[in-house]
């Protein structure tokens, strides 16, 4: 009988498996990872039991009633529509967007007038906007 040797040249570890891993776990971290970029209106809230702020002269003032009719300025406006109040806010800043805005509404105001307020601020660019509030009572 005649045996013959056979060529085992494979002695070292195959790493094509593990690299194939490393590949399906990268691939998985990637598609799983959530990617978002929030924007948000920044707000200066004033404290409300502070002491009341001095208001300076160039600021522009959007008083908001119960009923969520605008006045901008003391000048009150025809309707309670969006385009209305930022040709308002344009007349008013005459194009300076960086001046501080006020907002002052009812506390029975509906959240929809003081939110359209915000968002016609936002649409224009002012990016100092301020809420008012008032002393809580004493009790």
């Amino acid at each position: 009988m005649q045996f013959r040797r056979q060529n085992t040249e494979q002695d070292g570890v195959n790493l094509t498996p593990l690299i194939d891993v490393v590949f399906l776990l990268l691939i998985f971290f990637m598609v799983s990872t959530t990617f978002t970029k929030e924007s948000h209106l920044k707000l200066n809230l004033p404290e409300a039991a502070g002491p009341q702020a001095d208001s300076p002269p160039s600021t522009i003032e959007v008083l908001i009633n119960a009923d969520g009719s605008y006045s901008v300025d003391g000048k009150a406006l025809i309707n309670k529509k969006l385009v209305t109040l930022k040709s308002a806010l344009s007349e008013v800043s005459g194009g300076e967007y960086n001046r501080p805005l006020i907002l002052t509404a009812d506390a029975t105001a509906e959240h929809q007038a003081v939110v359209r307020a915000m968002d016609a601020a936002g649409q224009l660019g002012f990016v100092h906007l301020s809420i008012t509030t008032r002393q809580p009572d004493e009790q």
